[in-house]
C-alpha cells in the first residue's frame, strides 16, 4: 500500500464533480433499479431458512448467527463511513462472497448480498500499489489520501467493535444494573472414600442452603468462595448461608486433598505432591444480585468495564493462542482446558458458546458478545497484512520514512506480499487447530 500524504495533489471540494475539461465533469453514475424478482426470491430463502432454524428448534443458534452477521456488517461500515467522510471512491459494500445473490446500485456504490454468509467487506480502490486504477479515480483512492484520513479508515472497522462492546454494556448496565453480589447454591454433595461425612456436611452444610458471604465478606464473584475454600486446607472458614429466608452462619474446615480429572474428590496429595482445601460439596449455577445506576454513572461505569476487559483480553491473548499448541500436542491436556474454558475459540466454539449464553438468557449473550466483539477488535489490529493493523502499520512507516520537503514516501507492496503471505499461512494453521480443538473437544458449557 502507499499513501501520498502530506504530498498528495490537491482534491476539488466535490470529488464526484470530476476535473475541468472532464467529459464526466458533473456527472454521477446512474442508480440501478431495484431487481424486485431477486429481492423476492432472497426473501423467500431467508425466510425458508429462519423456518428451518424455529422448526428445528435452533433459534438461539439463529440469534447468535444474525448477531454475528450484525457485527461483521457494523464493522465494514466504519470503514464505508470513514471512506465516504475522506471523500474516497466505496464501490462496494456486500455481506457475504461468492456469486451476487441480489444488488443495487446507488451513486458510485453497489450494495448487496452474496451467495456465501462468511463476512462481509467494503471495497476502497487503490489499497495497495499493486492494484490497478482508472486514471479518473486515482485521486479518490484510499493510497492518494493523507496519512490521517488512511489511519482513520483502516482502524475505523476495529474502532466500531469497541463501540458496539461499550453500547452493550452501557445497554446491559441501564437495564439490568450492575451486579452487586453473588449467591452460590449448594446443590449436593460428593461422596469421600472412607468417610461417612464430608467436611461440608459435619459443619450443618444442607442441599438447598445459598452461600452468600465467606468469612464476613460478601460474595461478588463465584470464584470467591471456590478460592477461600481451597487457600483453607486445615483453617476454618465461616459461610453464611441463606435458609429457607433466614441467613446462618456456619463454620467448616476444609480437608486437604485433590481433584481428579473426572471430577472426583480424594483426600491427600496428588501424584505431584499438590494439594488444596476440600469441603465436599456440588455447586448449583451461581446467580447475581443487581443494582441499579442512573444513565451518567452507568456510563462511566460502562466505559471502566470495557476498558478493563479490553486489558484484560489483550494479556490473555498470547496465552490464549500457546494453549492451542498445548492442546494439539496433547490430548490430555486438552481435555483439561475444554473443561476448564482454558482455552482460545475458533468461531465454531464462539458461536456454540453464544448460543449456551443466549439460552441462559440476554444478559450472558450480552457478555459474551461484548467479549467477543473485544477480542475481534483487537485481534484484527495486529500489525500484520490483510488484517486492518497491517494497513496501519504501512501508512505509519510510511509517514516515518518520508523527509520534510521531499515526495512522500512510497512502500512496495510486493516487497510486503511474502510476509502477507506467511502471515496468512500460519493464521489458517491457527484457524484450523482452534476448530479442530472445538469440533473434538469442545469447551465445557459454562453456563450450565
Amino acid at each position: 500500500m502507499s499513501g501520498a500524504g502530506a504530498g498528495a495533489p490537491p482534491r476539488s471540494a466535490d470529488p464526484a464533480a470530476g476535473t475541468p475539461g472532464d467529459p464526466s465533469a458533473g456527472t454521477r453514475p446512474p442508480s440501478q433499479p431495484t431487481d424486485w424478482g431477486a429481492l423476492v426470491r432472497l426473501a423467500v430463502t431467508v425466510g425458508l431458512i429462519v423456518a428451518v432454524f424455529v422448526i428445528l428448534g435452533g433459534t438461539a443458534l439463529l440469534v447468535v448467527i444474525l448477531a454475528v452477521i450484525a457485527m461483521v456488517m457494523i464493522h465494514e461500515l466504519g470503514h464505508f463511513t470513514a471512506a465516504k467522510w475522506s471523500h474516497m471512491k466505496v464501490t462496494e459494500y456486500f455481506l457475504g462472497f461468492g456469486p451476487r445473490l441480489w444488488s443495487i446500485r446507488r451513486g458510485e456504490t453497489e450494495y448487496g448480498i452474496k451467495a456465501i454468509p462468511a463476512g462481509g467487506y467494503v471495497k476502497i480502490p487503490g489499497m495497495t500499489s499493486l492494484e490497478k486504477v482508472e486514471a479518473v479515480d486515482e485521486e479518490r483512492t484510499y493510497r492518494r489520501q493523507p496519512f490521517n484520513r488512511r489511519i482513520i479508515v483502516a482502524s475505523a472497522g476495529s474502532f466500531m467493535h469497541l463501540v458496539m462492546a461499550l453500547l452493550l454494556a452501557y445497554g446491559a448496565v441501564l437495564y439490568f444494573g450492575v451486579p452487586a453480589a453473588v449467591r452460590v447454591p449448594i446443590s449436593g454433595f460428593v461422596t469421600w472414600s472412607g468417610h461417612t461425612q464430608t467436611a461440608a456436611q459435619a459443619a450443618g452444610l444442607r442441599k438447598g442452603d445459598v452461600v452468600v458471604a465467606v468469612d464476613g465478606r460478601r460474595l461478588t464473584d463465584p470464584n470467591q468462595f471456590t478460592d477461600a475454600v481451597q487457600r483453607s486446607a486445615g483453617r476454618a472458614v465461616r459461610l453464611t448461608v441463606e435458609r429457607a429466608g433466614r441467613l446462618v452462619t456456619l463454620t467448616v474446615v476444609p480437608a486437604a486433598g485433590h481433584e481428579t480429572s473426572a471430577g472426583k474428590e480424594i483426600l491427600g496429595a496428588a501424584t505431584d505432591g499438590r494439594s488444596v482445601g476440600l469441603i465436599g460439596v456440588e455447586l448449583g449455577q451461581p446467580t447475581q444480585v443487581f443494582s441499579s445506576e442512573g444513565p451518567l454513572r452507568g456510563a462511566g461505569t460502562a466505559v471502566i468495564d470495557i476498558g478493563r476487559d479490553t486489558a484484560a483480553t489483550v494479556r490473555a491473548i498470547p496465552a490464549g493462542f500457546a494453549s492451542l499448541y498445548r492442546d494439539v500436542v496433547s490430548p490430555r491436556q486438552a481435555v483439561k482446558d475444554a473443561r476448564t474454558g482454558q482455552r482460545a475459540e475458533s468461531i465454531v466454539g464462539a458461536i456454540r458458546t453464544a448460543t449456551q449464553a443466549e439460552q441462559q438468557g440476554i444478559l450472558s449473550l450480552i457478555e459474551v458478545l461484548i467479549a467477543l466483539n473485544i477480542v475481534i477488535g483487537i485481534v484484527n489490529m495486529l500489525p500484520m497484512l490483510p488484517l486492518d493493523g497491517g494497513h496501519v502499520a504501512v501508512a505509519l512507516y510510511e509517514r516515518i520514512r518520508t523527509r520534510r520537503g521531499r515526495p512522500y514516501y512510497q512502500a512496495d507492496a510486493s516487497k510486503l506480499l511474502p510476509v502477507a503471505y506467511a502471515f496468512v499461512a500460519v493464521l489458517g494453521v491457527v484457524v484450523a487447530a482452534a476448530v479442530y480443538l472445538d469440533i473434538v473437544h469442545p469447551i465445557a458449557n459454562p453456563f450450565g
